[in-house]
């Protein structure tokens, strides 16, 4: 079955009915909960977005907890960080009263005992996930499900919330929630801007090993509904 599919002229467009999506998970979560939970990624895609879903004043952002998809293992103070792009372009405005749980707890590589800590914080996130955006890279990978990755097998069939992965094309190590996690969510989007990542997308959605192109498992998978948000 392939996932339902949203065009738009560009990116500003696209940004707006994003941010109008997710905050409509937010409200209805916090109405039903009275907290409501994101999982974002990052990257120079979702910039756009994240000013807009920021600016929102009819979501109780006091309410709200925002985490990552996946993080490079890299201090809020790299140019590298998500959770600096977060923090800079979404958690702003009516939007800084969120709490942001990090993926990144520091040391100089993501062992076991770094991931511990963050799992340990993850379950300070209400499950399940009101929303989900992913993102993906022109080799189909998505979160930080690359192709090639040393533990890919574990993030898509694993149990715990977030686990560390490397691989050739990631650059830093990096710690990434599990397809599990992410599954665990009302509503999942992927966002997708350029003539090139429809490419990638509609090479995805044909016949192929998910390890080739990660972002397969969830495009196939039927238990979480997915939207492909998209402009050229």
């Amino acid at each position: 079955m392939n996932p339902a599919r949203r065009s738009f002229g560009g990116k500003e467009d696209l940004a707006i009915a994003l941010a109008e999506a997710i905050a409509d998970h937010l409200n209805e979560g916090i109405e039903r909960r009275g907290a409501a939970s994101l999982a974002v990624s990052g990257g120079s895609t979702p910039a756009k977005f994240f000013g807009a879903l920021g600016k929102r004043k009819d979501v109780q952002w006091e309410k709200v907890f925002v985490t990552l998809v996946d993080e490079r293992w890299v201090p809020e103070t790299s140019d590298r960080s998500n959770a600096g792009l977060v923090n800079e372009r979404m958690l702003q405005g009516p939007a800084a009263t969120a709490r942001f749980i990090p993926l990144y707890t520091g040391g100089a590589e993501p062992d076991a005992a770094a991931i511990e800590r963050a799992n340990q914080l993850q379950k300070t996130v209400p499950a399940p996930f009101d929303a989900v955006v992913l993102g993906m890279g022109n080799d189909g990978h998505t979160a930080s499900f690359f192709p090639g990755g040393d533990t890919l097998a574990e993030a898509l069939e694993g149990e715990g919330p977030a686990l560390a992965i490397r691989a050739p094309g990631a650059g830093e190590p990096r710690v990434t929630l599990s397809l599990k996690r992410l599954l665990d969510a009302a509503g999942i989007y992927l966002h997708i801007e350029g003539e090139d990542k429809e490419k990638v997308l509609e090479q995805a959605l044909g016949e192929g090993p998910v390890a080739d192109m990660p972002v397969r498992a969830f495009l196939r998978q039927t238990q979480t509904p997915l939207t492909v948000f998209w402009c050229p």
